[in-house]
């Protein structure tokens, strides 16, 4: 799989990009439950972000404080979908369901990454972020739910996953 310790470098970026999302959104949002919420995700991608810099054995980076203290890198998406919606009309409904798209699609390349990977202790640890994430992804959802006021499961459908 190419070189290992640029797809953690990567994740390790995605991480930081998706905390400051959350922080971003956080700051944005009038809801006490949906700003507790993006507190917390803000504060556990830092953790995930710690994840992977413990497994990246480069020094291109200086220390785990100096990179998450460095500008994101041009084209850091999570951050542009938020500054977007910003932009445009902010709402902790469309926050969420821009979180629920990031953290969907975050969790697909974390698992295919683990699965093309041979060193076991690399693998686990984007296999653990993975899960994480998917944990996210619920967590979130039943944030949606909650903001939208849904009575039932199957209003997702009808919101979400159309």
């Amino acid at each position: 799989m190419g070189d290992v310790q640029e797809a953690i470098k990567v994740a390790m970026q995605t991480e930081k990009d998706a905390m400051k999302f959350y922080e971003l959104g956080a700051s944005k949002m009038t809801d006490p439950g949906a700003k507790k919420l993006f507190q917390q995700l803000a504060k556990e991608e830092r953790e995930h972000a710690m994840h992977f810099f413990k497994a990246y054995n480069r020094a291109d980076v200086g220390t785990f404080e100096e990179f998450m203290a460095a500008p994101n890198l041009e084209g850091a998406t999570w951050v542009g979908t938020l500054e977007g919606l910003i932009l445009a009309d902010f709402n902790e409904q469309t926050a969420l369901e821009a979180a629920l798209q990031k953290e969907g699609e975050l969790e697909k390349k974390l698992i295919e990454t683990a699965n093309r990977l041979s060193d076991p202790a690399v693998k686990e640890v984007f296999d653990l972020n993975a899960r994480e994430t998917r944990n996210h992804y619920l967590t979130i959802e039943a944030e949606y739910a909650r903001v939208m006021a849904m009575v039932d499961e199957s209003d997702m459908d009808t919101y979400v996953r159309e």
